[in-house]
């Protein structure tokens, strides 16, 4: 009996409950060190499936096997994948399909926003500068044009883009939130009409 191939597994978005209790306490002034990275390291590992999705659809694939390059060019579901390293293989209809539906997709501008992420929290020292990133991350949005569209949070925390939305108006800010958060839920406040009645659009 000829063996199921593995297939990639992509990290899951973060619940809702986690960001929560980050940004309740962030606006009581307090640091969860513990949470922090919890957090910032599941936002850079959902950021990196998020990547490597988006590098797998235009042509370029992690083998899951032996992470090794695969180039291709399937355009049907019955297409075989195969590794030139190690050979493992799948139809690339088995492949699309741990990716579709899954909140894995986006254009060029989001990429490069994940990527930077993916850089930059881990050079991150204090509990502040980790705060802001993950903040400014949540907080950005896709864009059509000029026009914020949604939230790039949809790829990111768990959820309907409508509870998304709604899940970040009601995040808790206070004075004491970490420098530069309240000025970014500013520009997050500009930009929601926007991406509420682009998520209204059939």
């Amino acid at each position: 009996m000829k063996a199921t191939p593995s297939l990639p597994s992509w990290a899951p978005r973060i619940a809702q409950e986690d960001i929560r209790r980050l940004y309740a306490l962030d606006a009581a002034g307090i640091y969860d060190e513990e949470l922090l990275d919890k957090i910032g390291w599941g936002l850079k590992a959902r950021c990196e499936s998020f990547l490597n999705a988006n590098q797998a659809v235009a042509g370029n694939i992690t083998c899951p096997s032996c992470s090794g390059e695969i180039h291709h060019h399937a355009t049907s579901k019955k297409d075989l994948l195969t590794c030139p390293s190690c050979q493992w293989s799948a139809t690339w209809g088995d492949y699309f399909a741990t990716i579709q539906h899954k909140q894995l997709s986006g254009a060029e501008p989001v990429l490069v926003f994940f990527a930077e992420f993916v850089e930059r929290f881990p050079q991150a020292k204090t509990a502040q500068e980790k705060m802001f990133r993950i903040d400014r991350l949540l907080h950005g949005f896709h864009y059509y044009g000029k026009t914020p569209t949604r939230p790039v949070a949809i790829n990111l925390i768990e959820g309907r883009l409508s509870e998304v939305m709604d899940f970040l108006d009601a995040l808790s800010f206070s004075e004491h939130s970490t420098d530069g958060v309240q000025q970014q839920r500013a520009e997050w406040q500009e930009k929601i009409r926007y991406a509420r009645s682009w998520g209204k659009k059939p």
